[in-house]
């Protein structure tokens, strides 16, 4: 969720130094293929990593290899370092030393994470090790555990670089074991690791220890022959992976190929329009919880295509040049929307809908309403129908209000006090928030005379004509919220109490999910998210 963006960031300063990398996803995360299951354990990651540095070598002509890992990825890296020739250097980023105070850790973080989304303990994910949605399979995790890398009694690799957390004195620890096993090692500070993993939504991509990477890899580089002197055995080529339902394949699409996406589509006889899935803030587009990957492929199994990307400056796609480095909520996102519409209508003429949670559902709205070849969309807990442009996004997401029924629920519940009490609880801005959640709820009463001041009238006769302009079109709009999401307020602004306001829209079909959150972790809210994108697209109109 965090690295995507800073690998990519790194890949890119790598190759302006003429290093050519290879970053991939492991089996069962991300982008890749599951498996059944995995009776190897760790030991599946671990062929898999062998297998990316042997791809590399094939490549790009190179012999000599520099492993770069961050977290996990050094035990797997120290795991394999004597199975792959030519490792010359390995660079430990945050590495994690104690497995078990790796779980430890995250079983922590989970728990802090759940809290934010306002979880209740039926809806927490309390088997196994999982985080954010995602689970570690339980052969793996069990490897994990084991992990102690204090106990190495030997290490053949010459260079070392360890990225240092100054409240973590394992890092310098971990250091000075490695020069005691007679590496090279140099020490660098792992500055902005906490802003880049406290909140998807605001991440920073820690320059620095992206400029002190490639430096220390750059000068390895030089040790030896100039790069771009090896002689480059193959081209790079694409190539669909999948099962008997589904293939998928990596593209770019855009100018000047900008924008990465997965195109995935069925094995059988191709239904219904193509769904265009959005990411949402600033996460891959494999999603929360893996949501767009699961949801690509059972669409696929239902005869759907689909393409999922990043949008411009997200993971995988570049920023644009003269563009906001903030593009959320901005009108740039509409661009890479409709070149992923020219794109489709290219390899897979047709009609096409769109689906997309919070920000992206936002931006699908937006989208379905300005190009007429959208014939569908699904938003799911969209947090306003129109952002005001004067509106500071990043002070949005650093701390996003609740809705008001939210408020009001946890008021007396336990484990309020006790987070109270800790002092887990900012209460000044919690008042702001729920001052602010009242101000929108009581907004729609007094709308009548609202409508008369400038700017709010304006906003609502907005929002009202958008909706019309769907209607008008027959575009098929299906809203979901979770029960309680900040974005009913806005419904109940524009709508009234459960959005009867758009019984006028014979087009629009309203629906509420109990039991589930803003980012949809339980896996009930994630299936009812794809039926209704499974039943936009198979009754869109051509």
């Amino acid at each position: 969720m965090f690295t995507r963006k800073v690998w990519r960031t790194m890949a890119e300063a790598l190759a302006d130094q003429g290093i050519a990398s290879l970053r991939f996803d492991y089996p069962g995360t991300g982008d890749a293929l599951d498996l059944p299951d995995y009776p190897e354990g760790i030991e599946t990651w671990a062929k898999s990593a062998v297998a990316a540095g042997d791809q590399l070598k094939t490549l790009s002509g190179c012999t000599r290899i520099v492993f770069i890992s961050q977290g996990l990825g050094a035990a797997i890296a120290t795991l394999i370092a004597k199975r792959l020739k030519g490792v010359e250097a390995i660079a430990f980023l945050a590495p994690v030393i104690s497995g078990r105070a790796y779980v430890r850790e995250l079983q922590f973080w989970s728990r802090m994470i759940d809290d934010g989304l306002g979880l209740t303990d039926d809806q927490r994910q309390t088997d196994g090790v999982s985080i954010a949605g995602l689970t570690i399979p339980a052969e793996i995790a069990a490897d994990v555990r084991k992990i102690n890398l204090t106990t190495l009694a030997e290490f053949a690799v010459p260079k070392c670089l360890v990225g240092c957390r100054g409240d973590r004195p394992a890092d310098k620890a971990f250091a000075g074991q490695l020069r005691a096993l007679g590496s090279t090692v140099e020490e660098i500070e792992y500055g902005g690791y906490d802003a880049m993993v406290s909140n998807p939504s605001v991440s920073r991509v820690p320059l620095q220890i992206v400029e002190d990477v490639v430096a220390w890899t750059a000068a390895i580089a030089g040790e030896q022959e100039a790069a771009g002197k090896h002689a480059v055995s193959s081209v790079p080529i694409a190539l669909p992976v999948g099962d008997d339902t589904y293939r998928e394949t990596p593209v770019t699409f855009g100018r000047n190929n900008r924008l990465f996406g997965v195109l995935c589509e069925p094995r059988g006889e191709r239904r219904g329009a193509t769904a265009i899935l959005l990411g949402t803030a600033y996460d891959r587009s494999a999603g929360w919880g893996r949501m767009g990957v699961t949801m690509a492929r059972q669409l696929a199994s239902d005869g759907i295509a689909s393409l999922r990307f990043d949008a411009a400056n997200i993971a995988d796609s570049p920023p644009c040049e003269g563009e906001s480095e903030q593009v959320l909520y901005n009108a740039s996102q509409l661009l890479d929307i409709r070149e992923a519409k020219e794109f489709l209508d290219d390899k897979l003429p047709g009609p096409s809908v769109l689906a997309g949670r919070c920000s992206a559902g936002y931006q699908a709205f937006r989208a379905a309403v300005v190009d007429e070849k959208f014939r569908g969309a699904v938003l799911v807990n969209p947090y306003v129908f129109e952002w005001d442009p004067g509106r500071n996004v990043d002070e949005a997401l650093t701390a996003p209000p609740r809705s008001l029924d939210t408020y009001k629920q946890r008021l007396f519940q336990a484990e309020t006090f006790r987070r109270l009490i800790s002092g887990r609880i900012d209460v000044g801005q919690a008042l702001v928030n729920i001052m602010k959640a009242v101000g929108k709820r009581l907004s729609h009463v007094a709308r009548p005379l609202l409508d008369l001041l400038p700017g709010y009238g304006d906003e609502h006769r907005r929002v009202s004509s958008s909706f019309r302009t769907l209607a008008d079109r027959d575009v098929k709009l299906t809203l979901l919220y979770s029960e309680n999401d900040v974005g009913c307020d806005h419904l109940i602004r524009h709508f009234g109490k459960d959005g009867a306001g758009l019984r006028k829209y014979p087009n629009v079909e309203l629906g509420f999910i109990p039991g589930s959150d803003h980012n949809l972790t339980p896996e009930s809210a994630r299936r009812r998210y794809i039926e209704a994108v499974r039943d936009v697209a198979l009754n869109a109109a051509p």
